[in-house]
């Protein structure tokens, strides 16, 4: 819910100014990054056995996490509706070489964490090949961490890792050919605010800024546009730290097969220290907001496809209704359109924002007293107080799926802003995440396939009597150059992106809702798994593939990646740049049977 709940996110974001700590030495800081400094306690517990070495922050560990870290850090930003801390270090009496020992650390979404033995923040490309030379010869295992948003943490590894959140400089801008070079570490709302006064902008967003562009890219990021590709596509040169051949260049021209595959190399195939992107004109989007019936959708699926730059559904499970959400650029006849059909209300809506969400959290009683008031609460965070309260009765889920679908349908309208501000959109609090990407034909000709699979996931959600919370995104994207894209297809392809969800309570005393909710997510995303992604040749986004339960499901999920990706090649490059096999880690290994 962007407009009601932005207002808390954008007040998080300007405490990004205060993000670093001038010591003798310089700067030491892991600003950029929500790489959470938990409390030492050795008594984690893992609810998901099948995750060896790294496991699920508990509700207890992270409500600790939480005040901890807001008292005593000055940095609380909040991404994609879940909020979590930088950790501001002042290591002044160590070297940018001397590591941090035995840090814990948490994802974004409190769902993996990782005791790391070694944390390493260099300060230079010349300090990452230090660093990496000397994990090569002592063959120790290193990973390269953005802002540890990934859902399933898999830039963690408790051997060793390193946070280039300190190599965060915008280098160059170059105005004629609409490119801009940055550390790998910059966040990309920090290289989007620096390049506008060039008047460029990146190609597209995900639904937060606040990745760094390393991990932003490595991941294979999306936003959503059926003309419009995967972020990795934009980069269009690399520089990237190697064990065994050192520092290396990638490009078009310079070595083409294996940047195809490092241009989303998973961090697995070196550390990328620089990022050349191709940007495009500094534009405004007008966002149309609206609330349709499932049958309009099937209806207008093509039509919308074609005729918008950016769509986005958000699929209400148990209800019939669907949220559209349509951008097109300032000035362009789907623009003048929306403005003519509905004039800009955000004040009145702001006003209203919560009428249906507020109203079911008052009658419920679920607040207590001495809490924030119902009125302060944004609808994302009036739909996480409901859900917490009972997310596994597939009755109480889907009431509160109903008073969304009113939210939006008494906030219906038209908003206009620049479109990296637009572009992002608040996903709600601590989760569960399950995205797949498949191909549904191409952009001239799109074979529906895209809506087939929401109208039989659904069905199955219904008939399992799943308690699936709202929304259900699907968003697309045009084929992608990088070999290893969930998306990677020609230019004129087509590939639909959905995700299923589920919130996890937060705060004292809910570690065991926290437990169950694990466990039937797991059995919703199962669910999913086994139905619907061979039949629709689906591969799951990088950051939310999980290691499978048993070795017959990793079996079937190797096969699936294979059909999809030249995984030889892959492999067939990881030993030439990285015969030791320092920069793989749990997911990797067992992804690509290492």
């Amino acid at each position: 819910m962007r407009r009601g709940a932005e207002n808390w996110c954008q007040i998080l974001r300007l405490l990004v100014r205060e993000e670093s700590v001038v010591t003798n030495q310089g700067r030491r800081s892991i600003h950029s990054n929500r790489i959470v400094n938990a409390n030492k306690s050795k008594d984690f517990k893992d609810p998901l056995a099948s995750y060896p070495k790294v496991h699920h922050a508990t509700a207890e560990e992270a409500s600790k996490i939480s005040k901890r870290n807001a008292i005593t850090f000055a940095t609380l930003l909040g991404t994609t509706g879940a909020v979590y801390y930088s950790v501001l270090q002042n290591i002044s009496s160590k070297s940018s070489l001397e590591p941090i020992e035995n840090e814990e650390l948490v994802n974004w979404s409190g769902t993996h964490s990782c005791l790391v033995k070694k944390l390493y923040q260099p300060e230079s490309s010349e300090q990452v090949e230090a660093i990496v030379s000397q994990a090569h010869a002592t063959k120790q295992k290193i990973r390269c961490v953005g802002s540890a948003l990934s859902p399933n943490g898999i830039s963690f590894e408790e051997e060793g890792m390193m946070s280039l959140s300190l190599m965060d400089k915008v280098l160059s801008v170059d105005k004629e050919a609409m490119t801009v070079t940055v550390q790998s570490g910059a966040r990309v709302q920090h290289v989007a605010d620096e390049i506008k006064q060039y008047g460029m902008t990146l190609m597209n967003y995900a639904s937060i800024r606040e990745q760094t562009v390393g991990g932003f890219t490595q991941i294979g990021a999306h936003g959503t546009g059926a003309g419009i590709p995967t972020v990795d596509d934009s980069v269009v040169r690399l520089k990237i730290v190697t064990p065994a051949q050192g520092t290396i260049y990638l490009s078009e021209k310079e070595n083409p097969e294996l940047f195809k595959l490092a241009k989303v190399g998973l961090g697995c195939l070196g550390v990328v220290t620089e990022v050349t992107l191709q940007c495009v004109p500094a534009h405004k989007l007008v966002e149309k907001t609206f609330v349709t019936h499932v049958r309009d959708v099937k209806k207008h699926h093509a039509s919308w496809l074609k005729d918008n730059k950016h769509l986005r559904y958000m699929w209400i499970p148990n209800t019939d209704k669907v949220v559209v959400v349509q951008c097109n650029p300032e000035g362009s006849p789907q623009a003048e359109l929306a403005l003519k059909e509905m004039k800009d209300d955000t004040n009145s809506r702001e006003n209203n924002t919560l009428h249906a969400l507020q109203q079911m959290v008052e009658k419920s009683g679920i607040l207590k007293d001495g809490e924030e008031s119902i009125h302060n609460l944004s609808p994302t965070e009036c739909r996480d107080v409901l859900l917490a309260h009972d997310p596994l009765n597939p009755s109480w889920v889907a009431s509160v799926n109903k008073a969304e679908a009113e939210f939006w349908e008494s906030n219906q309208g038209v908003t206009v802003g620049w479109s990296d501000d637009i572009l992002g959109f608040d996903c709600g609090g601590q989760q569960w995440v399950f995205e797949v990407a498949f191909p549904c034909g191409t952009q001239a000709s799109p074979n529906h396939k895209d809506i087939q699979y929401m109208e039989e996931l659904l069905k199955h959600i219904k008939k399992n009597n799943i308690p699936a919370p709202s929304p259900i995104e699907q968003r697309w994207s045009s084929g992608s150059s990088s070999s290893m894209s969930p998306s990677s297809g020609s230019p004129e392809s087509l590939f639909s992106w959905v995700g299923i969800i589920m919130y996890l309570p937060e705060g004292e005393g809910e570690e065991q809702k926290r437990l169950d909710v694990t466990r039937r997510f797991m059995d919703y995303r199962n669910l999913v798994e086994k139905n619907l992604l061979s039949r629709y040749n689906a591969v799951e986004h990088w950051a939310k593939i999980e290691i499978p339960e048993t070795p017959s499901e990793t079996h079937a999920m190797r096969n699936r990646l294979n059909k999809r990706y030249p995984i030889a090649a892959l492999q067939q490059a990881r030993k030439e740049v990285d015969p030791h096999n320092i920069l793989g880690n749990k997911i990797v290994d067992t992804l690509f049977e290492s």
